[in-house]
């Protein structure tokens, strides 16, 4: 009597298909991807931020730069020898100098200038001075003033051997140097201002004449 075999259960590796799973997936939902345009507001912002700011360090520094006070400048534009004369014993000069000053107002304020001193020097000792009197000059504006030097008798003790040799070389340097002094009227305050020229003058000894000039500010 022959005993039967158990049978055995199938492999998965004889057909061609995939176990089922033990439990069901629930389906994925699908992905969706919303695409928004860039929004340049905040960079246009920050842009116009950076420009209103450029324009404003720009106007203050324009704003400074003309009502900043200046000093104001002054030209020599006529410079007359009237006499010169040089006396032997004991060395002296007789001078008679007559010099007319251009003042220009550079500022939005007026300028008050209180007095115009005009000073001549030979191989610098100082021979003698002259004040002006004072006037005004109107914001943006220029004004002339005259004045005239005279002096008589000079001596010139510690330059009296240069003098001789200029003397008898022909031409004598001198030394011409023009100071304003003021104020500029800036609402209550009157800001003290000042200005100096320097000329240095060659004169002819023998027909009283100005051979060269050459103006500098000092």
């Amino acid at each position: 009597m022959t005993s039967a075999k158990p049978s055995t259960p199938p492999s998965s590796s004889n057909y061609p298909y995939d176990a089922i799973p033990s439990s069901p997936q629930p389906p994925q939902p699908p992905q969706i991807f919303i695409l928004l345009p860039f929004s340049s507001t905040s960079g246009h912002r920050t842009c116009r931020r950076y420009i209103s700011s450029a324009i404003t360090v720009l106007l203050l520094a324009a704003a400074i730069y003309f009502l900043w006070p200046s000093d104001p400048y002054i030209k020599v534009v006529n410079l007359r020898l009237d006499r010169l004369k040089v006396h032997a014993a004991p060395v002296s000069l007789d001078i008679e100098l007559g010099v007319r000053i251009k003042v220009r107002n550079p500022d939005v304020y007026s300028l008050d200038y209180k007095s115009l001193n005009v000073s001549v020097e030979y191989r610098g000792e100082q021979l003698g001075f002259v004040t002006s009197d004072d006037g005004s000059v109107k914001a943006f504006g220029t004004s002339y003033v005259d004045a005239t030097l005279v002096l008589n008798g000079v001596e010139v003790i510690s330059e009296s051997i240069h003098l001789i040799e200029d003397l008898i070389k022909g031409s004598i340097p001198f030394t011409t140097t023009s100071e304003i002094r003021g104020g500029l009227g800036i609402l209550l305050f009157n800001l003290p201002i000042e200005a100096k020229l320097s000329c240095e003058v060659v004169v002819n000894a023998h027909n009283s004449t100005i051979e060269r000039q050459d103006c500098y500010p000092a």
